[in-house]
């Protein structure tokens, strides 16, 4: 009952979301205007003005029904099981939007010829035929918008989208995203009913259902174009969400975290993982590891070929989840590296499991220049859809994972640092594994992790993520930023017309400014294009960075630990994703 009903609230706050509005035209004429009762005169007798009389065209009262139970069925089938079932076909991921939108377009042109629409309804039209202007059930419309309708991702879908993207699809999940959708469905059904009642009650629109029709294909065919080119998301930027805090509200609470906690989160294979304590100083026992699932891609092993952990009993395994473009990462790489490197012939297997925090770092070229950047020899796994990630109910980048020659977890370590507890437990169970083996040396690898609130925290430019931005409000779309006359610490401000996106600001025609208060000896930024970067410290001499090509990470300032205000002047061109603190 508790995932039903955070299904269905969740469902409910998102069905009155600014993301529904797109869709909101065609439910309005396809669901609600099409299922109207319309009325036609006909000539009485002679044929005379005064002769004429109004009949009344009956329609097809379930319509809208079938139009939000067609969407219903389809937003669920495709949200829970579309990948799996488009990954056992080796389809594209994408190749159901595509179909749903060419299938919009169809549907459209039909609207504007009433017998190629009955043509294309005719397998949903179950009622038995009469005398009505509007035959097509509307099921069909549906199927077409649940496959292409993305709803504004709260934690609710989120929970769903995970569970569906790992396979762990059981009666919970079908349970809170049945319900979820149900829902939406109902503000979209209430909208569709009052867009019948209107048409009805408007003596105007009685006589009007051609129009309707006309209207109704133009609005699908203009929803399918819009589609093409993403102009729904583009126009949903330009409005904010005025319902992420009820979604918060729903959500932030253990009883809602317990319920939502399915799908992958927690299963069999990772239950006993809490039996580990974070940065543990001796070794523990926390269940036999999980598998690595949904790898979309290996490096660094022969042919590409993929690693079962199975096949690695007898040996020591470390799995490091990983994202080339952390700072935090990259400050434990090396220690990584030199494990690697140190202890590999006498039986340590190293996997880097690299699990993306942003869309650029799906891309395996992407993730092959940072492995070559960073000296990575071992085996490292695309983890895109975040599949062994979730697998491992693993929340942080870095994460070590340590398992011994039995399969069994014996210790985890979350975050940066603890490196040296962390060497000594593969000694011991590389001694272990092998009592007779003569291990080298330890590692040398200065530990140049910061301490915990010493350094400002990550700072992202994309309205997605939790930014510090000192100014004001901060949301997605384009618009003209000022200094503001105090900074808080810890903030950044921006200057001129920025064009903010989900996961990168960038300036707009002409250069923009940043201003970072901030307390760090490394400063670095992740950003891509074609320009350059003129960053200034506390008024003093300035440092030209040109950037060019996918987004990387490049360094700002490096050297004594400081409180500064950092100066930057960004070229047309770049997208700046986030600034990393050291």
């Amino acid at each position: 009952m508790d995932l039903i009903l955070i299904g269905l609230l969740g469902g409910l706050i998102t069905g009155i979301s600014p993301c529904i509005l797109p869709v909101l035209p065609v439910i309005f004429l396809t669901g609600g205007a099409q299922s109207a009762t319309y009325e036609q005169g006909d000539a009485a007798g002679g044929g005379t003005a005064t002769a004429q009389r109004t009949r009344t065209l009956p329609a097809k009262r379930s319509r809208p029904y079938l139009v939000i139970l067609g969407l219903v069925i389809s937003f669920t089938i495709v949200t829970l099981a579309g990948s799996l079932i488009l990954g056992v076909l080796n389809l594209p991921q994408d190749i159901i939007r595509w179909v749903a939108i060419g299938v919009l377009l169809i549907i459209g042109v039909g609207l504007l010829f009433p017998g190629f629409e009955q043509l294309l309804e005719k397998p949903f039209s179950w009622v038995p035929k009469k005398e009505v202007k509007n035959q097509g059930s509307g099921f069909g419309v549906g199927l077409a918008l649940g496959a292409v309708f993305v709803p504004c991702a709260g934690p609710v879908l989120a929970a769903i989208i995970v569970a569906g993207a790992t396979g762990q699809i059981g009666l919970d999940t079908v349970l809170l995203t049945t319900s979820f959708a149900i829902g939406v469905a109902v503000p979209l059904l209430i909208f569709a009913l009052a867009g019948r009642s209107v048409v009805e009650r408007i003596r105007a629109f009685r006589s009007r259902e051609r129009g309707f029709r006309i209207a109704a294909g133009i609005a699908m065919i203009a929803l399918a174009v819009g589609l093409v080119f993403n102009v729904p998301q583009q126009l949903q930027r330009l409005l904010p969400d005025y319902t992420a805090g009820l979604q918060r509200d729903l959500t932030e609470n253990e009883q809602a975290r317990e319920a939502l906690n399915l799908g992958g989160l927690v299963n069999d294979e990772n239950k006993d993982l809490d039996k580990c304590t974070n940065g543990a100083e001796e070794l523990e026992s926390c269940g036999t590891a999980p598998s690595i699932r949904g790898i979309e891609q290996w490096l660094n092993t022969p042919n590409g070929e993929g690693i079962v952990l199975d096949d690695l009993k007898g040996e020591v395994v470390l799995i490091d989840f990983w994202a080339y473009s952390c700072i935090n990462c990259q400050r434990s790489i090396p220690h990584v590296v030199a494990w690697d490197e140190t202890y590999r012939d006498a039986g340590l297997n190293v996997i880097g499991i690299h699990s993306p925090e942003y869309a650029f770092e799906k891309d395996a070229g992407n993730v092959k220049a940072g492995v070559e950047d960073f000296g990575i020899e071992y085996p490292v796994a695309l983890d895109n859809t975040l599949s062994t990630w979730t697998n491992y109910r693993n929340r942080y980048w870095p994460a070590h994972y340590l398992i011994d020659a039995e399969g069994t977890v014996r210790h985890i370590s979350f975050g940066e640092g603890n490196y040296a507890a962390t060497e000594k437990m593969i000694r011991e169970l590389l001694t272990d594994a092998d009592p007779s083996a003569q291990l080298p040396g330890e590692t040398d690898v200065e530990d140049t992790t910061p301490d915990v609130g010493s350094t400002t925290r990550e700072t992202f430019l994309g309205s997605s993520k939790d930014v510090n931005f000192g100014g004001g409000e901060y949301r997605a779309g384009e618009r003209d930023y000022t200094f503001p006359e105090g900074q808080p610490s810890d903030s950044f401000t921006l200057d001129g017309g920025w064009n903010v996106e989900t996961q990168y600001a960038e300036p707009m025609g002409e250069n923009g400014r940043i201003r970072l208060d901030f307390t760090a000896s490394e400063v670095r930024v992740v950003v891509a294009g074609e320009g350059e970067i003129r960053a200034t410290l506390d008024g003093g001499e300035e440092k030209v960075i040109d950037v060019s090509g996918t987004p990387r990470s490049y360094e700002l300032l490096k050297g004594d630990s400081t409180d500064g205000i950092l100066d930057l002047e960004v070229s047309p061109g770049l997208q700046v994703y986030s600034f990393t603190f050291g």
